[in-house]
């Protein structure tokens, strides 16, 4: 018996931008539970702002989405907050809380109008706590943490909210090399490993192509969507940027500057 494939997120002839000003027109993607996407493309190009708009935290201009075959707009809040968790660029203005504390909000969706946790809430909490190495800091206030930590905290808390779909703007931005690839590491264990659905934004296009089952890439006209080593093949990458300045080796999936 043919497996049946679970389409989690889905978007169909996408349009995005603010009031009667699109930014990005003709998006076409899937998902399925499992998988580590990225999006990608030039500054200003819109990366943010599609994710805003998978987050529902402004509208579409036209078009569908699509979560678990039900159209976005069609969620409740609260049911929202139970199939999709996001983790902004903005930083918390929950810094004085400790990591424990900042990461029990995620159990926000499921608790009772006084906010009690419930041993099942505990035990997401513990989860995500052990998944991201932080019960040697789970005391300490979130103001005290180096970048690489904080950002470990906030994803640690979206894990916790226990959400098919999580959705991150720019989780390595200010992160040296060593602290990118971790996160990056465990993002894709979390999507492999807890079937779920990653989405992130990223400059990091090469360890974008190294570690993701999917790319999107935004330029503005196709905005092809794929399998890194298909788009690789097809050449995309290489439209990406001004061959004069920079350019795409396919055989190693990174880019070098033109001399």
């Amino acid at each position: 018996m043919e497996k049946r494939i679970q389409k989690n997120l889905s978007a169909h002839n996408l349009a995005i931008g603010y009031g009667k000003n699109v930014v990005v027109e003709h998006i076409d993607f899937s998902l399925e539970l499992g998988t580590l996407c990225a999006i990608v493309g030039v500054n200003g190009i819109g990366k943010s702002t599609l994710l805003r708009t998978l987050g529902r935290f402004q509208p579409k201009l036209s078009g569908n989405i699509t979560l678990n075959n039900k159209e976005l707009d069609q969620y409740s809040p609260l049911d929202l907050s139970k199939k999709l968790s996001v983790v902004l660029t903005e930083q918390p203005a929950s810094k004085n809380l400790t990591v424990l504390e900042l990461i029990a909000l995620g159990r926000q969706p499921y608790t009772n109008w006084l906010g009690t946790l419930s041993p099942e809430d505990e035990k997401y909490i513990q989860i995500a706590l052990n998944a991201f190495l932080l019960n040697d800091l789970k005391h300490r206030k979130c103001h005290e943490l180096s970048d690489g930590q904080l950002q470990r905290v906030l994803i640690a808390r979206a894990m916790a909210q226990d959400t098919p779909l999580i959705l991150l703007d720019e989780p390595t931005t200010h992160l040296d090399l060593y602290h990118k690839v971790q996160i990056l590491k465990m993002l894709q264990q979390l999507a492999h490993d807890q079937q779920k659905t990653i989405v992130f934004t990223t400059h990091e296009i090469e360890l974008a192509i190294q570690l993701c089952d999917n790319i999107l890439i935004l330029d503005g006209k196709e905005n092809p969507f794929g399998d890194p080593c298909e788009l690789i093949e097809q050449k995309h990458f290489e439209k990406l940027f001004p061959s004069e300045m920079v350019q795409f080796d396919a055989k190693t999936g990174s880019f070098k500057v033109s001399k």
